[in-house]
């Protein structure tokens, strides 16, 4: 796997400042997308264990409220099995910091019916996720307004909750800002 970008405080894409990566590689092409630059899957530099131990020691900042996982797309399972130690790794050592994915695919739809049964990455990843915004960026319900995400038809899901109800529970930013 390569990666666009490492953002070391970063404020835009989940609570608090965070550390942000952004990886390389992405089949959705969505219209209007902020970061197109890193649909192709060769883009940007190589993902070592160099890399995760950089952003380990980031993660070290008491500033950092936890690790973003952005793209490109983190869920496409070329991409998987690369960021399996990463988060590992962050839940392991900082295990009160967030852990949030950005993905194109829907939770429900793609990621549980069709990835979490055949992938086995999948699975070891959303057990280290707190937080997950799902589904592509639609230009025609783009929103600026919106917390966290770019268009109305994203979802903002905790993923922890609705592994263990076997259901959908939204994260609600007028009450919890940590997602824990």
């Amino acid at each position: 796997m390569k990666y666009a970008e490492i953002k070391k405080f970063d404020v835009a894409n989940g609570p608090g400042v965070r550390i942000s990566l952004f990886v390389s590689g992405c089949s959705h092409y969505c219209k209007g997308c902020f970061n197109s630059i890193a649909w192709d899957y060769d883009y940007g530099k190589p993902f070592t264990d160099e890399t995760i131990k950089e952003i380990i020691e980031f993660m070290d900042n008491p500033m950092i409220s936890g690790l973003t996982l952005l793209g490109g797309e983190p869920m496409d399972p070329r991409n998987q099995d690369a960021l399996v130690p990463l988060v590992e790794k962050v839940k392991e050592k900082y295990p009160d910091k967030t852990i949030w994915c950005f993905t194109g695919y829907l939770f429900d739809d793609d990621i549980m019916e069709k990835f979490y049964y055949t992938i086995p990455a999948t699975k070891r990843l959303l057990a280290c996720f707190d937080v997950m915004v799902d589904g592509e960026f639609d230009i025609d319900l783009a929103d600026i307004t919106l917390v966290f995400k770019g268009s109305s038809n994203q979802r903002t899901i905790m993923v922890q909750e609705s592994l263990k109800s076997g259901e959908i529970v939204l994260w609600d930013n007028n009450t919890s800002m940590r997602a824990n």
